[in-house]
């Protein structure tokens, strides 16, 4: 794969975009000025997210679905995690989990299912079942007790679960990767404060976003660069680019696409030398591909 070929063209998307936080911060005379965009920048802003090219069947030789969990409590993924606190930040800096909680209760993200095969199609209504519980403490107001609301947050998301595909284009020779959808992994909303209940620890899949229709969405939420603070980066770029760790969980295969845990189990070793033999076979798919 020409993987060089590829970051440059990440690089470029990346390095055009307009951080909407920084606009007009050299020119403005009043706190109110600062990220207001001229009408001129907006007529001519065409920061849009890069268009998958059309992809025929048969040009696709070979591929496979893979299912990976990226782990927030890793470096490289932080930027997926923060900020949690958005008192102090700025209003386009916002977690991977705010935005896509935001656009679907926008409307702007409506391809939202229950499971990763994309079967039962949910709403914000049943969204804010799986993150909002609000409880009727001492028999609730009416008896003299309160209300308590519990909600998942974004410090309690601990990592995403990404369904992607794994395919080989015979058109250009290469061995190229799609993300299909993604899911933010965090506690059970009904657990949250009860002492009774050790199960703290796990972590659920709270629901499925297909990917390319939150693409723009994601691509407008900038990430901050701390290379250069003038051009953040988006989600959109990041995720395209993938640029995170992530450890494989499950591939499609004969057994009802069963987990590695599921065949693996008590060894976490095991399970990791099970995923990485799953990304190896991947990644040598294509220099099979050139042998004759």
């Amino acid at each position: 794969m020409n993987w060089k070929r590829f970051y440059m063209v990440i690089m470029a998307v990346a390095t055009t975009s307009v951080a909407t936080a920084q606009a007009n911060l050299l020119n403005a005379t009043k706190v109110e000025e600062i990220g207001v965009k001229t009408q001129a920048e907006i007529d001519s802003d065409a920061d849009k997210p890069l268009p998958y090219g059309y992809i025929s069947d048969r040009d696709v030789l070979w591929s496979k679905v893979v299912w990976e969990y990226v782990d927030l409590n890793q470096k490289i993924n932080l930027p997926y995690y923060y900020p949690i606190d958005t008192t102090n930040t700025s209003n386009n800096r916002r977690s991977l989990y705010t935005t896509l909680l935001k656009g679907i209760k926008s409307g702007r993200i409506k391809e939202v299912y229950q499971d990763s095969y994309f079967t039962t199609k949910i709403g914000p209504k049943e969204i804010d079942e799986m993150t909002v519980s609000v409880r009727e403490i001492d028999g609730g107001e009416e008896q003299g007790g309160y209300t308590d609301t519990y909600m998942i947050t974004p410090d309690l998301i601990k990592g995403y679960l990404i369904k992607g595909i794994w395919y080989f284009d015979k058109r250009q020779g290469e061995l190229k990767y799609r993300m299909l959808a993604i899911a933010p992994m965090g506690p059970d909303v009904q657990v949250i404060g009860v002492d009774e209940i050790d199960d703290k620890d796990s972590v659920y899949e709270l629901f499925w976003v297909f990917f390319p229709d939150a693409r723009e969405v994601l691509h407008e939420s900038k990430v901050f660069n701390p290379k250069n603070s003038a051009h953040p980066i988006s989600y959109d770029n990041l995720l395209n680019a993938r640029r995170f760790n992530s450890t494989i969980v499950k591939e499609e295969n004969l057994y009802g696409d069963r987990k590695i845990s599921d065949y693996i189990r008590g060894n976490s070793l095991f399970q990791l030398l099970e995923a990485d033999r799953i990304k190896e076979g991947i990644r040598n798919r294509e220099m099979d591909m050139w042998n004759y």
